[in-house]
């Protein structure tokens, strides 16, 4: 089904690790506010967002009707404004565009994939994805219906190529959507409820296409109320009276208020690593708390010979940095990712947690036991002979 192509070229970071506008990542929806005037007063449909999405992440903004979550996703398409705040996507600050640049920069941009689908009825299957690279100029004329074919093949549509969108099924008219939002091979595609008016079968069927788009490099932001779906991508965050909170943190740390999950998840910093790769090493100054998203984490000590002992396998909802943040010193372990997969964490540093910890007393507790048993443990590791 799928086709072998070229990952998209990424939007590339300067030499300092930053975009132009001094975001670290592709995405970043930084303190904004949505208001809107209504016979009842102003409605406040995004409270001072920041979200942040790196590249090659697999996003999951889950929220009821009416918590905000269109709204998100409409300010990082361009397609309305931010009422206070900024929106930065690689190097643009979309906000400060014209309607003019506005239309060039999201159609080689973005993809966009909206739950009813939106085909033009008079245009055929094939048309409908050409019109993209049309409208920005994309690709020679002579390419460009060669290529809505390629993607009509990805999509298992060729054969209905010419047909108008009114003769196939929904599940068909969502895939020539995808092949259409692909059609200028943008970096990031954002998905509005894109499963919503599927059956499951059809739902988890487009989902594996975006898992798939994924691993060919494509950024994704989608839009969703489905939980189960939710539990498929990279990394998931909720919105509730358009306020954003960090889905992991929550499960994490139950006991927190939905107030302060908001504030932490403002300080949140997500971090991906490879097999191999050392989060935190053993003798280093921790600056840092750590939870873990997704993927296996092996805490490994040294012992003075040199001998490298795994101590522990840590896994999604967890969390590691505690015992230095609380008692100081420096790492007296050290982190490395493990198993075959990315891990994916969530890092915040010392002013945060410890707002988090002084707002409650009871995380507080449960942290400070947690910590005790892991020093016991590193103890007995080592002979008895603490560090």
């Amino acid at each position: 089904m799928f086709w072998k192509r070229t990952p998209s070229k990424p939007i590339s970071k300067s030499s300092n690790g930053l975009y132009r506008h001094g975001n670290e990542e592709l995405i970043h929806v930084k303190q904004v506010v949505k208001s809107f005037d209504t016979a009842a007063g102003k409605f406040h449909a995004l409270k001072s967002v920041d979200l942040r999405v790196d590249g090659g992440e697999f996003l999951a903004v889950i929220g009821k009707s009416g918590s905000g979550k269109s709204t998100l996703i409409n300010m990082i398409a361009g397609i309305d404004r931010p009422t206070a705040g900024e929106v930065l996507v690689g190097d643009t600050a979309v906000h400060k565009l014209n309607e003019g640049q506005m239309a060039v920069w999201r159609g080689k941009n973005l993809g966009i994939v909206f739950q009813f689908f939106q085909l033009l009825p008079t245009l055929t299957l094939v048309e409908n994805i050409m019109l993209p690279m049309d409208f920005c100029n994309m690709y020679k004329s002579s390419e460009r219906r060669k290529r809505a074919m390629r993607l009509l093949e990805q999509m298992d549509m060729t054969e209905h190529a010419n047909k108008l969108p009114a003769a196939i099924s929904g599940g068909q008219q969502q895939r020539v959507a995808i092949a259409r939002a692909l059609a200028n091979d943008p970096p990031i595609l954002l998905a509005d409820e894109p499963t919503g008016n599927l059956d499951s079968k059809t739902a988890d069927s487009m989902f594996t296409l975006f898992e798939n788009l994924v691993k060919q490099g494509k950024t994704i932001l989608m839009v969703t109320h489905d939980i189960d779906l939710s539990k498929r991508v990279t990394r998931a965050v909720q919105i509730v009276d358009g306020e954003i909170i960090e889905t992991q943190l929550a499960k994490t740390f139950p006991v927190l208020t939905h107030a302060q999950l908001v504030a932490l998840t403002h300080n949140v910093d997500p971090e991906k690593f490879q097999p191999g790769q050392i989060i935190l090493r053993q003798g280093e100054p921790v600056e840092r708390f750590h939870v873990i998203v997704k993927g296996l984490v092996e805490i490994i000590i040294t012992a003075p010979s040199g001998e490298e002992k795994i101590v522990a396998r840590m896994k999604g909802g967890e969390y590691f940095g505690e015992i230095e943040l609380l008692s100081g010193g420096t790492s007296r372990a050290t982190a490395r990712a493990a198993g075959e997969s990315i891990v994916e964490v969530l890092r915040f540093d010392r002013p945060a947690f410890d707002t988090m910890i002084a707002q409650s007393p009871e995380l507080k507790t449960s942290i400070t036991r947690v910590m005790q048993e892991r020093v016991a443990e590193n103890v007995s590791a080592r002979g008895g002979a603490s560090q």
